[in-house]
């Protein structure tokens, strides 16, 4: 794609890099089969190529955001497919943060936008506060249909419907601390505690440190941690991003500096695509640069980081048909794609894996608050297409995709890690019942 940047345009870095990744971009149209956007919408400018278009433009001509770019922007979901199918390489994922940032600085949003997102801001990277909201929700409920009949307020009832009727406690394995492995110690990695998975189930980290534990993996929770930044990342809110960014940078560094790291394990794949990507948000930063590369660099999936040790027979193969829904975050965000699937056969499940598996269940942080109607849409036919498989449950590795996907499937939805644990000697996975598991055949 041809560019028209001034060479004082350039001088900005970030301008720089857009115009890098405009210029890789040849029209193609391949994305448009497989941006979920445009399938559901059919509108051009709900396409990356379109978004791309619009992209270009403002930045070109240095002028703010207008309300036609806001509302096909905010329509992204994030979920990166463009990118794996894109054949020229274009980073769309870089290109869609910049607009992103530039909207926040330029974009004056209507008043009830502007309180909604504030407050998703303010609430959901903080565990405590997200943990009061939760409570806070049932006194809200008795509005909900009100508030689905209010454009404006239509994120609040979808607010309301995401959230859970009951929150489980604190774990106590979140806090700071050491937990040794068993046995000959076969590596030392820290562990993301994360923001709303720790309070929407805390069991899913409490499962991986239990799983490592016994594999003879020493898990350390290092002091300091917090949110990963994803979450205003994607809203454009640059300075809190980087400066989550910077915190867990240090948190991880000193872990470094202590003991060594072989690896920092992720269990939410959403969080691990922006902490993967570390070194490029602060590679402008001298004092950050060079320690966020080598976090990047550490970081894992938890399946990511199983997959490359020798694991050794199942205690039990439950035989169970598994249906893998590969999170966006993963396969497009990290193109971790075989790894999951091959820890569940080998731990004898039956893995099934549905159809359309490229589109995005409609989750992406919080796309499924801020855009409802198109984000349920998505829900829908991805539920459609796993319970179109005949498997007994569903596994994923991000709880985004977990929140979203049981709030409309018949299925139980766990974390992946959930079932490689109890195929390895830990216990069966709650909510999992036994007379809904399918022998394979």
């Amino acid at each position: 794609m041809q560019t028209n940047f001034s060479a004082a345009q350039l001088a900005d870095p970030h301008v720089a890099e857009s115009e890098k990744i405009l210029r890789k971009c040849v029209h193609c149209g391949f994305c448009t089969a497989t941006c979920p956007t445009y399938v559901t919408l059919g509108n051009e400018l709900d396409s990356p190529r379109g978004r791309i278009y619009l992209i270009k433009d403002m930045l070109e001509n240095g002028r703010p955001a207008d309300k036609e770019i806001v509302t096909h922007i905010d329509r992204c979901l994030s979920c990166l497919a463009c990118m794996t199918t894109c054949p020229s390489g274009v980073n769309y994922m870089h290109l869609v943060d910049h607009a992103r940032a530039h909207i926040q600085d330029t974009y004056r949003r209507p008043l009830l936008d502007r309180l909604t997102r504030a407050m998703l801001a303010a609430v959901l990277p903080y565990p405590s506060r997200f943990r009061a909201a939760l409570k806070l929700a049932g006194l809200g409920r008795p509005f909900m249909g009100l508030f689905e009949k209010l454009p404006a307020l239509k994120p609040v009832a979808a607010m309301l419907k995401l959230a859970p009727s009951s929150i489980p406690l604190a774990s106590p394995m979140a806090k700071p601390g050491t937990h040794a492995g068993q046995g000959a110690k076969r590596g030392r990695v820290a562990i993301l505690t994360g923001c709303a998975q720790s309070v929407l189930d805390p069991a899913i980290n409490d499962t991986t440190i239990s799983l490592l534990t016994r594999l003879g993996v020493e898990v350390v929770v290092p002091e300091g941690e917090g949110c990963c930044g994803a979450l205003v990342h994607h809203m454009g809110r640059e300075d809190q991003a980087l400066a989550s960014a910077r915190q867990n940078v240090d948190a991880w560094t000193r872990a470094i500096e202590k003991g060594g790291l072989d690896a920092i394990i992720i269990t939410a794949s959403g969080c691990g695509t922006t902490i993967k990507d570390y070194g490029f948000m602060l590679r402008l930063d001298p004092a950050y640069a060079e320690k966020a590369a080598r976090v990047s660099a550490l970081a894992k999936d938890v399946t990511e980081y199983l997959a490359a040790l020798d694991l050794p027979e199942p205690v039990r193969k439950p035989g169970t048909v598994v249906a893998y829904h590969s999170a966006c975050s993963m396969q497009h965000g990290q193109k971790i794609t075989r790894q999951p699937k091959e820890l569940l056969a080998k731990a004898g499940f039956v893995v099934r894996e549905p159809r359309e598996g490229h589109l995005c269940c409609g989750s992406a942080g919080t796309y499924n608050i801020l855009q409802p109607d198109i984000s349920a849409k998505l829900r829908d036919r991805k539920v459609k297409n796993i319970e179109a498989t005949g498997a007994s449950v569903v596994a994923t590795g991000n709880i985004g995709c977990i929140t979203q996907i049981a709030s409309a499937a018949k299925l139980p939805v766990v974390h992946t890690i959930k079932l490689l644990d109890w195929a390895y000697g830990g216990p069966k996975p709650e909510g999992v019942s036994e007379q809904g598991l399918a022998a394979a055949e």
